[in-house]
């Protein structure tokens, strides 16, 4: 039986954090198929119109989604901490606190997402022929934001006591829902879409089951009507750590916001290539992710434990081990990345050169500076673990500068193509940041330990 909980305060740091970080790439390998199949349906079946209104929708969606996934996973760091400590009582007062909250936050977001959906959808200059079909979509993918915001809910929570299996058997079980529904909906329905955005919804709510099945084996997150107490203390800490990162989250999104609306401008084609790249996002992040989750929940029990010397050298490891992914995925998609694209473009034959064209050159400079996107994870997640959400926050005003301001002039200097250095600006500025802002954070906390511990 696989192990349902893991205490990464014992045993090789390299060793716990890839076994951590293996399922989750694997789990984040299907979401990113299915993703994929999503955007190449659409694009293929439905045509560029409807691929280019995706990409208008995608910062949008990824605003408002990322509210309650940073607010989720904030909560987490807190229970990685109280595991770590060996506290129950507290882990378990600290993930009720946590429910109540999300709810909260969850019925706002789907209010304000609603209310202020059009008004977005035209700031970002959405070409007419995409307007109605991203209004579409956005308003079926928002209703299912409590869904989104359960499984975000219990996923954290179990990767916050190791437990990071059951995300790879919901997105293993939900890749195939996804796909099938996909091709069921839009392929075989014509619900365009429509379609797309209910095969996510189902997708979505089977993963919710999947995790909320994996909670009966775990002893440690089971509630009781007692564990609900009023502790204005804890919500206080809840709150200090999750929402620096929804804020992040949110200035992150404004930023490429900004950008889209300046990627708009340049036609549907343009548009489309840019999304067909950006559909691909998932497939070039996605060791990146699983390493800073694997890093957020190492880090956390170690700090929770007082284990100074373990957090040095699983942060190093992690460092080496994301610069050996990263130059790996480089090659795969500077080799196999033209044909990757193709399962996303449809149209004339000079649409289609053109489309490729626009998608292979932002694909192939998203790729050879990927390695500065893996080190802002590791050292973002390792900042978080640690407690430190205030400096990740900053990050994002940094990233949404360098986005914004990359967009604004490197037109000017290079014409369309300076639009392909926007992404990467920001990875390389917050990387930076982030790296030296850890090594100070170490520096200050570690001589405290005793106390600390």
């Amino acid at each position: 039986m696989a192990e349902k909980v893991k205490n990464m305060t014992q045993g090789k740091p390299a060793g716990l954090i890839l076994s951590f970080a293996l399922p989750l790439m694997a789990g984040n390998v299907c979401q990113t198929l299915y993703t994929m199949v999503d955007t190449a349906v659409v694009g293929k079946v439905v045509g560029l119109d409807a691929l280019a209104a995706l990409g208008v929708c995608d910062w949008f969606v990824f605003l408002m989604f990322s509210l309650i996934s940073g607010m989720t996973q904030g909560f987490s760091i807190r229970s990685a901490q109280h595991f770590g400590a060996g506290d129950g009582a507290a882990l378990k007062n600290s993930v009720a606190r946590s429910c109540l909250l999300t709810g909260v936050i969850t019925v706002l977001a789907l209010a304000v997402s609603q209310a202020v959906m059009d008004r977005v959808l035209f700031l970002l200059h959405t070409p007419p022929g995409s307007l109605p079909i991203a209004r579409t979509y956005l308003r079926i993918l928002f209703w299912g934001m409590p869904i989104s915001a359960v499984y975000n809910l219990i996923s954290c929570h179990l990767r916050a006591v190791g437990n990071s299996r059951s995300s790879l058997v919901a997105m293993l079980t939900a890749s195939f829902v996804n796909i099938a529904l996909d091709i069921l909906f839009v392929g075989g329905f014509s619900w365009g879409v429509a379609g797309a955005a209910a095969a996510t919804l189902i997708a979505q709510a089977v993963a919710c089951l999947v995790c909320a099945m994996a909670l009966r084996g775990i002893p440690q997150l089971h509630l009781k009507k007692a564990d609900f107490h009023r502790n204005g203390q804890e919500d206080r800490a809840l709150l200090k750590l999750a929402a620096p990162i929804a804020l992040q989250n949110a200035i992150i999104s404004l930023g490429g916001m900004a950008v889209q609306a300046v990627v708009d401008q340049r036609g549907g084609l343009f548009v489309a290539g840019f999304t067909a790249t950006n559909k691909l996002y998932g497939l070039l992040e996605m060791a990146a992710i699983s390493y800073g989750y694997a890093l957020t929940t190492y880090v956390g029990q170690n700090r929770g434990a007082g284990e100074w010397k373990r957090i040095r050298q699983g942060v190093a490891s992690a460092s080496r081990m994301a610069l050996a992914t990263a130059l790996f995925i480089t090659a795969m998609m500077i080799l196999l990345g033209r044909p990757i694209l193709s399962l996303f473009i449809s149209g004339t034959p000079e649409e289609y050169g053109r489309v490729m064209d626009i998608a292979y050159k932002y694909l192939t400079v998203m790729a050879s500076f990927l390695f500065s996107l893996y080190f802002l994870y590791v050292y973002r997640s390792s900042l978080q673990g640690l407690g430190n959400t205030l400096l990740p926050m900053v990050s994002g005003f940094v990233e949404m500068a360098m986005r914004v301001g990359t967009a604004l002039l490197l037109p000017l200097l290079m014409g369309d193509e300076g639009l392909y250095f926007v992404e990467v600006s920001a990875w390389v500025g917050a990387a930076v940041l982030l790296t030296a802002g850890y090594y100070r954070q170490m520096r200050k906390m570690e001589p405290n330990k005793t106390a600390e511990g």
